[in-house]
């Protein structure tokens, strides 16, 4: 990982750069530790318009006991140039006492005076001389606040009488300020002439967290959950940020998912050493009061009033006012409301708590839960949490479970069910309770709106466990076993899933809504190993069930999943069946059922081929979710609408709206995977076969090991085995399609072979295997019958042009082609029409007709490469080449073709910002967006070695990169001639 990076402050470079051009100047950089004040500093000295200037530094450390002037002498000793005497005037004589190792270089001693108030007059004379000499152009004193005396005599004397040249910087902490500090004098004696910038120096937003993650990374794919996170954690304080950064990237704590940086799960940040110094340090200039209070608030970890600050720690009154308002002064503390305070940072609060003795901790911990005991009502999640700090086990379970109730009535159902796991992994529980938490837990993951991304594996683990310990009924077991099996479908886990639901079956006679619900999850043909007839069955058995079913939402939920399984299963009467479900809600509780049922029919309309059905439903299903804050199927109903755009040849941002699923800490995971899924297809499109290759393998491995049965997870195989094919390993893309191809037959569901079949008889074909071929497309054509819709009868007319073509009868094959190339642009569904044009094309050309067929085949070329299958394009491309016929080459840009050198593209960028130019400007000049051009950046400081855009532009400077060198774009004059890019054909 690259070192430190610079965000967020160009206009604060820009403005300070700005004002030491223009002396005389004094400018103030205020803000807390750690927020950037010293990199900013270096990134305004490092800006080519201030090339070539002196720039005395000064660094004040925080000595008890620091010695005068100390800080701007060793800055002046880094300055003084090897050489003989320095010319100075005799006044300089008076700088030997403080540069002693310069006696031989300066002028004779002076007279000593009496009075030193005239000494230390004449040393200041004298050391403005020296800096005179020394061409300084700017002074800079950091941590001014930590100055000695005679440094702050000395600016005063300075920049406050108006004779100074030169301009100065200082920065500092303004809690860290002491009272009756000079630094106020200094700035409020301005004299005239003489420019002011004050900059207050604030922490990163959320933006500029992804954007320092991205820089750190070199890269712009940041997820957004991840920047939430750490922004959360941090505030945005960079130092924070950088350092947890590389703690995590140590720990391996943060990965790439899907070409995007992001965390795995975890709930906090462990505190960088460099943090927890900088913390307790503070923390230990502190009144033992005062530390008092700031450990109660790192300990309390929420907003708390004065009374409790005091409380806590066993304060009399008077001491725990002097405390808190230290603490506020201190700047650790902050007002969150009135008379309300907390910590200023989050990782603050969790450095001191961390330092507390265990014994001390415990002790605050009892005393926070006493005090919060008598609050009405009382904070039942607060109390759960010390009464656990403090050992106290049974007060822990009775608030963390009456916390988990209290949140499933309010709608948080994900923390109920992290408070409930929590409980459940403690373990040692009476039976009843470790039951009736089990069940809470199922319910509260199950019936929730929450997205719970890596806590349905785990709640998976907790009721595995509990019906392992055994149970004390059988109707428990069956609500378990029920729970359980619903929890393995939302991991996707589905065989182990339908096996424990059809084992609640029989133990749900006391409960039969659970029981209809039960067989209505084996009605959905989505096991590998079971044929039709058997869904079907349960599917019967739960009609005839139906009457048991007393309440609104039940009736609709079996209305919902009847019409699902008859459109899985392929059969017409599922419109139907979907038609009469409402699509309208009676109550909020009717909200997700509705929204579910208007998911699965646009899902499966996907399947079916009927496109034009799907975004009317999506839409509806949408603001049902929205309205009811069911947030679990949002991003179901986003890879849906991926799917549809996959299909219907809408792919401008659909790689950028799938990455973001597939990286997604809330998305479930068959949704993360279908988005991957995705990428991979769109990926061979593009002839990006590595990343295809990659994202397909780890798919279709995961769907094999999961054991998924989805018609919209078999497009990934065949996909795969498009890859394979090209390679000429027929026999590889043949073991691919396996998997699929049995579970299709044994199910019997041929409908859902729209992707797979034509790829599959290509693949036997290929395989010299034509006779399977022509088998194959005879079982897909017995199977389909009158069932499965448009998309699988195209699909099966390709298959039949290609048998056909293998055979030599290209006059039929064309024909055939052509009319799968009508059927699908029926759909629409634009890429696989284009397929079956170049089919079409081939086969005139075989059959003798070659000005027709390269007709087509110019035509499909023109119009793959228009929506962006450069892959495909580029075959045909070749195939017409080979006829004569004049096909135009496409170049490729990037890595491949430049290698470690800057493409024209990142040159113009860097110059531009050589120039000064911000994202925004240089994206105006080039007609880019800045996020295009902040891409092209990152790659030129990937390149150039350097992490920040400052650095990146001197760099390219240095190496004669931007020699003669004219941008192009609005602004441009003469531009300097592209190379030729390489034919990567």
């Amino acid at each position: 990982m690259p070192g430190s990076a610079f965000v967020g402050r160009a206009a604060e470079v820009d403005a300070v750069v700005a004002a030491l051009r223009r002396p005389p100047a004094m400018v103030l950089i205020e803000g807390e530790a750690g927020v950037g004040k010293s990199r900013l500093v270096r990134e305004c000295l490092a800006s080519p318009a201030l090339s070539g200037r002196v720039v005395l530094v000064a660094a004040c450390p925080p000595l008890p006991e620091p010695f005068p002037l100390g800080p701007v002498l060793d800055g002046v000793r880094r300055l003084v140039p090897p050489g003989g005497p320095l010319e100075l005037s005799p006044l300089g004589g008076a700088l030997r006492p403080v540069f002693p190792e310069l006696a031989e270089r300066l002028p004779p001693a002076v007279d000593v005076l009496t009075d030193p108030t005239a000494t230390r007059h004449r040393l200041f004379r004298a050391f403005a001389e020296l800096l005179e000499c020394l061409r300084v152009d700017a002074l800079v004193v950091e941590d001014v606040h930590w100055a000695d005396q005679a440094t702050w005599e000395w600016l005063l004397t300075t920049y406050a009488t108006g004779d100074a040249r030169i301009p100065v910087v200082l920065t500092y902490r303004p809690a860290d300020v002491p009272a009756g500090s000079l630094l106020r004098r200094l700035v409020t004696r301005r004299p005239a002439g003489m420019a002011q910038l004050r900059i207050d120096l604030q922490p990163l937003d959320v933006g500029g967290t992804r954007d320092l993650v991205a820089a750190m990374f070199a890269t712009d794919q940041v997820s957004e959950q991840f920047a939430a996170f750490l922004h959360a954690r941090t505030d945005g304080l960079p130092l924070a940020l950088e350092e947890c950064l590389q703690l995590l990237r140590d720990r391996r704590d943060i990965v790439e998912r899907g070409g995007q940086w992001t965390r795995r799960v975890l709930d906090q940040l462990q505190v960088p050493p460099t943090v927890r110094d900088s913390v307790l340090e503070r923390v230990e200039r502190q009144a033992p009061e005062t530390r008092s209070v700031l450990e109660a608030a790192a300990v309390l970890a929420a907003p708390a009033d004065e009374a409790t600050l005091t409380e806590v720690p066993g304060l009399d009154a008077e001491a725990g006012r002097r405390g808190v308002a230290a603490a506020l002064t201190s700047g650790l503390l902050r007002e969150a409301g009135p008379g309300l305070f907390v910590f200023r940072h989050v990782l603050a609060s969790q450095a001191v708590d961390e330092a507390v003795p265990v014994s001390r901790r415990r002790h605050l911990h009892r005393r926070a839960a006493e005090r919060l005991r008598g609050l009405d009502p009382p904070p039942v999640a607060r109390l759960a949490r010390h009464f656990k700090e403090a050992g106290d086990r049974e007060a822990w379970t009775e608030y963390a479970e009456a916390s988990a109730d209290l949140a499933l009535e309010s709608g948080d159902d994900r923390f109920a069910v992290t408070a409930l796991l929590e409980l459940l992994a403690a373990g040692d529980h009476p039976a009843d309770r470790g039951t009736r938490l089990a069940r809470k837990l199922g319910e509260a993951a199950h019936l929730g709106s929450a997205a719970l991304g890596d806590l349905a594996a785990q709640v998976v683990d907790a009721l595995r466990s509990a019906l392992a310990a055994g149970v004390a009924t059988s109707a428990t077991r069956g609500e378990l076993r029920l729970l359980l099996g619903r929890m393995l479908r939302e991991i996707s886990e589905e065989p182990e899933a339908y096996a424990a639901i059809e084992a609640a079956v029989d133990d749900l006679g006391h409960r039969p809504d659970l029981a209809v619900r039960a067989m209505l999850n084996l009605a959905m043909p989505l096991v590998p190993d079971w044929p039709a007839a058997r869904h079907l069955a349960w599917l019967e058995r739960a009609t005839e069930a139906l009457p048991a079913l007393g309440s609104r939402v039940d009736r609709l939920s079996f209305a919902v999943n009847r019409a699902s399984s008859l459109l899985l299963l392929g059969e017409e009467a599922g419109w139907q069946a979907a038609a009469e479900v409402p699509q309208e809600a009676a109550g909020p509780a009717e909200r997700p059922v509705v929204a579910r049922g208007l998911l699965n029919t646009a899902q499966l309309a996907l399947v079916w081929g009927r496109y034009d059905e799907v975004r009317p439903r999506l839409a509806p299903a949408l603001q049902h979710l929205e309205a009811a804050d069911y947030q679990r199927l949002r991003a179901t109903v986003r890879v849906t609408e991926a799917f549809l755009d996959w299909y219907t040849g809408d792919w401008g941002s659909l790689d950028a709206v799938a990455n973001e699923l597939a990286t997604s800490e809330t998305s479930v995971t068959l949704d993360q995977l279908q988005a991957r899924q995705i990428l991979g297809m769109v990926a061979v499109a593009r002839g990006e076969r590595d990343a295809a290759r990659r994202h397909l393998t780890e798919v279709t491995g995961e769907y094999a090991r999961l054991g998924v049965v989805d018609p919209l997870a078999m497009p990934a195989s065949a996909a795969l085995a498009r890859l394979h094919l090209a390679d000429g390993a027929a026999g590889e893309a043949l073991v691919v399609l396996g998997r699929d191809l049995t579970t299709i037959e044994r199910k019997g569901v041929w409908w859902w072979a729209a992707d797979i079949a034509p790829v599959a008889v290509g693949a036997l074909v290929a395989n010299g295997q034509v006779d399977q071929a022509a088998d194959l497309v005879g079982r897909v054509a017995a199977g389909l019958g009158a069932r499965g819709g448009p998309a699988p009868a195209a699909a099966l007319t390709v298959c039949r042009a290609a048998v056909a073509g293998t055979r030599g009868r290209m006059d039929e094959a064309a024909a055939l082609f052509a009319d799968a190339a009508a059927a699908w642009r029926t759909l629409p569904r634009p890429y696989d029409e284009l397929l079956a044009r170049e089919g079409e094309g081939r086969c005139l050309v075989a059959g003798g007709e070659e000005r027709r067929g390269l007709a087509r085949l110019s035509d499909a070329e023109r119009q793959l490469r228009s929506l962006g299958a450069r892959w495909d394009a580029d075959r045909v491309a070749r195939l017409l080449r080979h006829h004569g016929v004049d096909v135009a080459r496409t170049w490729r840009r990037g890595p491949r073709g430049y290698g470690d050198q800057l493409s024209p593209r990142e040159l113009e960028v860097v110059g531009l910002v050589a120039r000064g130019l911000t994202n925004r400007q240089i994206g105006e000049t080039l007609f880019l967006s800045p996020r295009t051009v902040g891409h092209h950046l990152r790659a030129a400081m990937r390149k150039l070695g350097v992490s920040t855009r400052t650095a990146a532009a001197i760099a390219a400077t240095q190496a004669g990169l931007l020699a003669g060198y004219r941008p192009t774009g609005r602004t441009a004059g003469p531009t300097r001639e592209r190379p030729p890019e390489p034919d990567n054909q």
